[in-house]
């Protein structure tokens, strides 16, 4: 890097815009949106998709509900002419869907391309031509006012050539962009813009697509949005134009800059669903679409099934979503901090239906996108006691005592420290179940049964302690009671019970109690224990014996 001060690289100009009004704007609807993901996305990738993948994936843009789609460039390539003839020919498009074609301003390929879309019963015809100051100057080595007639002769072919074609019944609209719109000067792309305008004569019932690409993102999404309100604010035929959006990801602010654009007036939105595209990348439609939701306005695209779209997506490019992509990443929804993890769980009951969403760290529900919360925990050597819990509740139906949970949080956190990684459900389950169910030493319950006279319980036992067995009776006024004081007559050191509890785990005829239990040894340590039993009074007692053979451990 060139040390300070930066001489090899200028700030971008202001827009001189001093009545600026798109920042005290809100966005209520949802743009027109166009999917550019068979063109501008396909070109980007190492292995283009086939006419079968490219078939599948028009097939799951449709279903998501995108009216207009950009299908190719099908005077560039065969595979591309073909597609779209297999689309017209096997009536795969529905009616009120347009399929958008892309062409530069060539008398060849403008008949080319005319002849790709016979048939088809709405079309958007796209051409452009470059217009930046160093575009004319390195690429074309001409002046502006031969830049202008670029889309005027191609755009009086058009609307000549293409007249057998709309007298035949096809919808024809035209788009047309001023490539590399963002870093042109506003005074020559609004002077091309109508030029085009003027030879297409748009009308209200039939208007014009003016399509203002970020070719490159240069700029902040502030001096974007400036841009395109001033050119909403100065074009004559406003209300016979559609102001299109076409951002690229450079500067890794698209998505604001087109938020920023639809509040400064523009009424469409290019890009693609996860936002693949040259370079850095196209706007990410469903990070855009989904933004909206959350602030309560519907985008207009059913995302309801993310998982099926990211699999076709993931599928037909050879791309991955990757595991941060906003509410697409398989981590969007994942808290591995374990405050965030508490704060998680703590929120979640207090969702109510019908009223607006409001969990802690998590801005959408995953169940609107087809995600799940059984993944909205994870566990890892970072993760809290509150993680640890939800896991074990969510997953398994342990509903943890509040002051158990410090305990289990450490048991896994040291298993994950342990281990060097995330840790799965399964895996949690397992280290309770050994913590916690599964000791048998020092003291082993062989056997266990009350009976009850004048309120008084007395109960009869049977255990080891190291291998040494002892029968035990004892009463009290309940059986953990009984339990306790016969354990009295043991070298068992001794304890009380300071917390106790117990919940069903599962339903119906095979539903098990677990009961939860803390004890206090003389010497001051609290222990917990767990006992699982179709018996409740058995599961407790279970419990007490998985608190003292935790508490009588051999110390690491």
């Amino acid at each position: 890097m060139q040390p300070a001060p930066v001489t090899k690289y200028a700030p971008f100009p202001q827009v001189p815009l001093p009545n600026r009004q798109w920042p005290n704007r809100t966005i209520t609807r949802p743009p027109i949106w166009c999917s550019v993901d068979l063109r501008d996305g396909n070109q980007a990738l190492a292995q283009p998709m086939s006419v079968e993948e490219k078939v599948e994936y028009f097939d799951m843009l449709v279903r998501i509900g995108f009216k207009e789609i950009e299908v190719g460039f099908p005077s560039a390539s065969q595979i591309e002419f073909d597609f779209t003839r297999r689309l017209i020919e096997e009536k795969r498009i529905p009616d009120d869907v347009a399929i958008q074609i892309l062409c530069q301003c060539r008398e060849d390929l403008i008949t080319r391309s005319l002849e790709a879309v016979k048939g088809a019963k709405n079309v958007i015809f796209h051409l452009y031509n470059s217009t930046s100051p160093k575009q004319r100057e390195y690429v074309f080595n001409l002046p502006k006012a031969e830049i202008v007639q670029i889309p005027v002769r191609a755009i009086t072919q058009l609307k000549r050539d293409a007249a057998p074609l709309v007298a035949s019944g096809t919808q024809l609209r035209l788009e047309y962009s001023p490539e590399s719109f963002t870093s042109t000067e506003l005074e020559f792309a609004l002077e091309i813009c109508e030029a085009v305008s003027d030879v297409w004569g748009p009308t209200p019932d039939n208007k014009i697509i003016l399509n203002l690409p970020a070719t490159v993102e240069y700029a902040t999404p502030n001096v974007h949005a400036d841009q395109i309100e001033w050119m909403c604010t100065h074009l004559t035929r406003r209300d016979s134009t559609i102001v299109s959006l076409h951002t690229h990801n450079d500067r890794g602010t698209g998505v604001a800059a087109t938020e920023l654009a639809l509040l400064a007036g523009a009424d469409r939105v290019e890009g693609t669903l996860f936002g693949n595209g040259e370079r850095t990348g196209n706007l990410d439609i469903v990070t855009v679409a989904l933004n909206l939701y959350t602030h309560g306005v519907h985008p207009g695209l059913d995302l309801s099934d993310l998982n099926g779209i990211r699999d076709v997506y993931e599928r037909c490019t050879r791309l991955e979503v990757p595991p941060r992509q906003p509410y697409a990443g398989e981590l969007v929804f994942t808290a591995f901090s374990g405050s965030h993890q508490d704060a998680i769980k703590k929120s979640l009951p207090h969702q109510k239906p019908g009223k607006p969403w409001d969990v802690i760290y998590i801005p959408i529900d995953p169940a609107d996108i087809g995600r799940s919360y059984r993944a909205i925990i994870r566990i890892n050597s970072q993760s809290g006691k509150g993680g640890v819990a939800y896991v074990l509740e969510q997953d398994f139906g342990f509903q943890l005592p509040k002051l158990m949970h410090k305990e289990i949080g450490k048991v896994v956190n040291d298993l994950a420290d342990s281990k060097g990684t995330e840790l799965t459900a399964d895996e949690i389950r397992e280290a309770f179940q050994a913590e916690y169910l599964s000791r048998t030493a020092p003291v082993s319950l062989e056997h266990f049964k009350t009976t009850e006279r004048d309120s008084t319980v007395k109960c009869e036992a049977r255990i080891t302690v190291d291998g040494k067995p002892h029968a035990l009776t004892g009463s009290g006024n309940g059986p953990i009671d009984a339990f306790v004081k016969a354990l009295a007559s043991t070298s068992l050191p001794r304890f009380d019970v300071l917390n106790y509890s117990e919940h069903s785990l599962g339903a119906g005829a095979e539903a098990k109690a677990v009961s939860y239990i803390q004890v206090k040894l003389e010497r001051g340590s609290a222990f917990f224990g767990a006992g699982i039993d179709t018996n409740i009074e058995l599961a407790s007692i279970k419990a007490i014996v998985s608190a003292l053979n935790r508490a009588l451990r051999p110390a690491k």
